[in-house]
């Protein structure tokens, strides 16, 4: 895909997160819309992975460790043909799939239930560690929020990581300042977060979470570095892309009512034909 495609590509993601969430009437928009530039470039241009076959061997592995943005990903891997578009307003209804945390046994494209925030990452570096193990080449990518860099497994994962120099894996920290208490600065800050994670042996890239041509960049740097893992720490806004909720932290894990519904996809319709006139 080109860059056009690509932001057109994360637009329809976008509807898909507040179309879930407002069906809902529960749900994360707020770092599920931050992060889908984010999986709109893992999905479509830097992962192995075939829809049509989601447990083939040789795929690359993708964790969400922060699982409360999982609107996000089930948007992408409804987009991708994983399964239907229109399932998406099943989200956190009773007898659905699609539930309120990635479960990977009963969707289709999840490779690890997750949603006790800091334990996705420990989980992609088991991945890892498993790859080099069995001498098989697939990589492992794993999106933690910033705000869930406070936990402390997180850098136990990270040391581990480190030490076994797993050049297989790709940590993403969805950096949008925000977590459900406020600016992550005044909670408890995890800043300088690059520095931090030089400390753990990590090769550290900072990114525009939102240029596709920065993240093309990054994912590239990624795949030359030998002998490291990477952590691509990626500048985001909260609500990126709906008007009312960018950078305001109460759109963290609260659901649109129909006026506000009709708002933010309005807000996205307007972004999809401004793409279009490119």
């Amino acid at each position: 895909m080109n860059k056009l495609e690509l932001q057109k590509t994360a637009n329809e993601i976008r509807k898909g997160i507040i179309m879930a969430v407002h069906s809902a009437k529960s749900g994360h928009p707020g770092g599920s819309l931050s992060a889908a530039d984010i999986f709109t470039y893992l999905y479509y241009e830097e992962m192995n992975v075939d829809p049509k076959k989601p447990q083939k061997a040789d795929r690359d592995r993708f964790v969400l460790s922060k699982g409360h943005v999982a609107p996000g990903l089930y948007a992408t891997l409804a987009q991708k043909g994983y399964f239907p578009k229109e399932d998406l307003i099943t989200l956190r209804h009773v007898g659905s799939y699609l539930q309120g945390h990635p479960d990977m046994k009963h969707i289709p494209g999840v490779d690890m239930s997750s949603g006790s925030l800091g334990q996705g990452i420990s989980a992609a570096v088991g991945m890892a560690l498993s790859a080099k193990m069995s001498h098989e080449d697939y990589r492992v990518y794993t999106l933690l929020g910033d705000g869930e860099i406070q936990e402390g497994q997180v850098w136990e994962a990270a040391m581990f990581a480190g030490s076994r120099k797993l050049d297989n894996l790709v940590v993403i920290v969805d950096n949008n300042g925000l977590q459900i208490d406020g600016d992550i600065a005044e909670v408890c800050s995890p800043y300088p977060i690059d520095e931090k994670f030089k400390a753990f042996n990590f090769h550290v890239i900072n990114v525009n979470a939102h240029d596709f041509d920065d993240l093309d960049r990054a994912f590239k740097e990624a795949r030359a570095t030998k002998g490291m893992p990477t952590a691509i720490i990626a500048k985001s806004i909260k609500g990126k892309g709906v008007s009312f909720m960018e950078n305001e932290a109460g759109w963290h894990g609260k659901a649109p009512n129909d006026d506000e519904f009709k708002i933010a996809m309005e807000d996205l319709e307007k972004a999809g034909e401004a793409l279009c006139q490119k």
